[in-house]
């Protein structure tokens, strides 16, 4: 598998969930249980992002790979349970609708 990846696609997939993170827009109400959720979802998907360009940064693309590929999953799942408002844009994001 690693030899499948290349700086090429792995910086494409950063490029992407970056692009996603700077849409999101959390859609549940405030000082709700869901806002708390909504919260973490995006937490966690900031941390595996972060993650992602440590290791690209470091030349370590099957984890770099992973890790991007996880926080686009939290991501999605948001996205999908209607925690974030993603303006129906079906490219960056895997939607139910």
């Amino acid at each position: 598998m690693s030899q499948d990846l290349s700086n090429e696609k792995v910086s494409s997939y950063l490029k992407k969930t970056e692009s996603a993170l700077k849409k999101i827009k959390i859609a549940a109400p405030e000082n709700s249980h869901l806002w708390k959720i909504a919260i973490d979802f995006l937490e966690m998907a900031k941390s595996y992002f972060s993650d992602a360009n440590y290791f690209f940064t470091q030349g370590d693309l099957v984890n770099a790979f992973a890790a991007v590929n996880y926080a686009h999953g939290w991501i999605d799942a948001g996205a999908r349970m209607g925690l974030f408002d993603v303006e129906k844009d079906h490219t960056l994001f895997t939607l139910a609708y």
